[in-house]
């Protein structure tokens, strides 16, 4: 954090889903009872972020090798149960930090219920509970999901934020460059920030300023998440107390965007009242997490027992908000991370015009021009398909120029029967010499062509940063299909640096 058992019956979900904002009730048959989250498993994640910590420089900062190595190892079990996921770079400080989202196919991709916590820890420590608990308790939270093959009516999204500790910076990143019609789509965010302090509380973010003090409510709809956390830990006989929008954690840009928002917390720096500790237990007068942005927050430093609560509270408010029943998960029909080569074609109709930055599958070169423009990143492996992999001794020298160039994937067959999805991840990078002559396109070329993406240049610089576009390509069910990325570069002198990687296809 920045500075500072059971069943539920049929009807009460039912109840529960109708007041929470954009929830669709579904039939009672249709209801899974939330799961009981495996503690073991969720400090089997939390073993790893401390050997990850200790293997690079004692912790898991902004910058440093040992976050990158939490984002990979979170995403590497994702992407293995089915999720579609992007690590997402930004830059603060001179250095590139990392979101890591990853959202469940299927449920109204209008209706979506987001659940994140920070993966980065300060310099001075592996930050275990600060804040690897909140980050193993949804990623295990996640895996569950995978495992009972839950079809929500939402659509669910998990995200892992970098750089919290400096300021909210990738939460703030993602929030900033989302499009207005995808934030409003995000109907509710879920924050877990250090949900095992050693001498805990349990405190819910207070969605309507029922404490009478602090900043105030969140935004409407807030309230009725916290009503949910709420419900579960009554159930359990634990009593539970607000902790007000204080803009200490990855909430603070979607209230700010006004998405209603909640979640859990154990407590930080602060010192344990009497009172407290007789409403809860523990030490009075010690602080929550006397080893709050220290060293000593390693594996030692967590409350197993609140760590199990707040675990199995995080996979309620998913079930119950998300009110989904139990489904196959999709399949993957056909994928590419472009790590091997799997026959795609540069130029296919021979009549490509670039002269330079021509695609190709390859560990692409850093290139910076007025911020970044091709990036030295993938979201997966080494590789990707980038137009021009070099960097050279200037900007200019491997970009794309002189027009357009192509590539196209292998024949791919789709089975007879949808829903079918085409994701992918991609950037478009240019100058404010650009204009929207410049563009980056993919395709779905079958017995008839539909355009997936399109993202055009414009008089304006743009940095290099990966996104996530999913289509429906159900219309092609039954047909035998390649995928087209094209990229131009038709303005007078402009830079143009554009990448994909990621394809994949469900069904």
């Amino acid at each position: 954090m920045k500075s500072r058992l059971f069943l539920i019956i049929s009807t009460l979900a039912l109840a529960l889903a109708a007041s929470v904002p954009g929830a669709v009730a579904q039939p009672a048959a249709a209801l899974l009872a939330p799961p009981d989250i495996s503690l073991t498993n969720v400090k089997a994640h939390l073993s790893q972020l401390q050997s990850i910590a200790t293997g690079n420089g004692g912790n898991r900062a902004h910058g440093r090798p040992g976050y990158l190595a939490s984002a990979n190892y979170v995403r590497g079990l994702l992407d293995g149960a089915g999720f579609t996921t992007t690590l997402q770079s930004f830059t603060y400080n001179g250095a590139t930090g990392y979101n890591v989202i990853a959202d469940w196919p299927g449920g109204d991709p209008n209706d979506i219920l987001m659940v994140g916590a920070h993966l980065d820890s300060v310099a001075a420590g592996p930050g275990i509970n600060d804040n690897g608990s909140g980050s193993a308790s949804i990623l295990e939270t996640a895996l569950t999901v995978s495992r009972l093959g839950l079809a929500p009516a939402k659509h669910l999204r998990f995200a892992w934020w970098g750089a919290e500790e400096l300021g909210l910076r990738g939460s703030t990143y993602y929030v900033s460059n989302l499009a207005a019609t995808e934030r409003t789509r995000i109907k509710a965010y879920l924050n877990f920030d250090m949900v095992g302090s050693p001498n805990p509380g349990y405190f819910l973010y207070d969605g309507d300023n029922s404490d009478g003090v602090g900043s105030g409510p969140g935004p409407a709809g807030s309230a009725e998440l916290e009503r949910v956390l709420q419900d579960y830990f009554s159930s359990i006989g634990v009593p539970t107390r607000g902790t007000d929008f204080d803009g200490r954690s990855d909430y603070g840009p979607f209230i700010s965007r006004g998405i209603p928002a909640g979640g859990t917390f154990t407590g930080a720096e602060g010192v344990k009242t009497s009172a407290q500790a007789s409403l809860w237990g523990g030490t009075a007068g010690q602080a929550f997490d006397p080893c709050y942005h220290r060293s000593c927050d390693t594996t030692a430093n967590i409350n197993d027992t609140a760590l199990n609560r707040n675990a199995d509270a995080i996979a309620y408010s998913v079930w119950t908000i998300a009110a989904g029943g139990t489904t196959p998960p999709p399949s993957v029909v056909w994928s590419d991370d472009f790590e091997t080569a799997k026959g795609w074609t540069v130029d296919p109709g021979g009549t490509d015009t670039a002269t330079t930055g021509r695609w190709e599958r390859g560990d692409p070169e850093a290139t910076t021009s007025s911020g970044t423009k091709q990036l030295g990143t993938t979201t997966s492996g080494a590789n990707d398909l980038v137009t021009g992999r070099l960097a050279g001794a200037a900007a200019g020298d491997y970009d794309l120029d002189g027009g357009t160039t192509t590539i196209q994937s292998p024949s791919i067959t789709l089975p007879s029967a949808g829903p079918l999805r085409l994701s992918l991840s991609w950037y478009l990078a240019h100058g404010s010499n650009s204009s929207s002559a410049d563009y980056l396109r993919v395709r779905i070329v079958g017995s008839t062509t539909s355009t997936v993406l399109q993202q055009l240049g414009a008089a304006a610089n743009r940095d290099g940063s990966w996104s996530t576009a999913t289509a429906d390509i159900s219309a092609f069910a039954g047909q035998s299909v390649r995928v087209v990325v094209e990229a131009a570069d038709a303005s007078t002198a402009s830079l143009v640096e554009a990448g994909v990687d990621d394809v994949k296809i469900t069904g």
